[in-house]
C-alpha cells in the first residue's frame, strides 16, 4: 500500500497536536461520507483509506492511554461503519459531529 499523506508521514504528523491530527483525519472521513452519498464508491473508498492512514499515524504517535484508546476506538467504529456491517449503528451525522468537535478545538488553539 502506498502512502498518500507523504509530508505528514515524513515526520510532520508527530509535530501536530492531537486535536489537529484528529481534525485532519476527520476531514478525510467527511470526504469518504460525501463521496458515498454522491454514489461514487471508488472515491469514497479512497478517502476512507486515507482516513484510516491518518488514524494509524495518530495511533503510532499517541501519547497516553486515553488518546490511544480514543483513537483506536474511533478507527474500529469507522471501519465497522464504512466497511463492515455497522454493528455500532453509526450515522453520517454522528461522524460529522464527532470530528467537528476536534476541528473546532484545533481551530481555537
Amino acid at each position: 500500500m502506498s502512502i498518500e499523506h507523504k509530508a505528514p508521514a515524513a515526520g510532520g504528523w508527530v509535530n501536530m497536536s492531537y486535536l489537529e491530527q484528529m481534525a485532519n483525519a476527520g476531514s478525510e472521513v467527511e470526504r469518504s461520507i460525501n463521496w458515498r452519498e454522491k454514489g461514487n464508491a471508488d472515491y469514497a473508498l479512497q478517502a476512507g483509506a486515507r482516513a484510516l492512514e491518518l488514524l494509524d499515524m495518530t495511533l503510532d504517535c499517541a501519547k497516553g492511554f486515553s488518546r490511544l484508546k480514543e483513537t483506536a476506538r474511533a478507527r474500529e467504529v469507522f471501519v465497522d461503519y464504512f466497511y463492515g456491517d455497522n454493528c455500532y449503528k453509526s450515522t453520517a451525522g454522528s461522524w460529522r459531529k464527532y470530528f467537528l468537535a476536534f476541528a473546532v478545538a484545533a481551530r481555537r488553539k
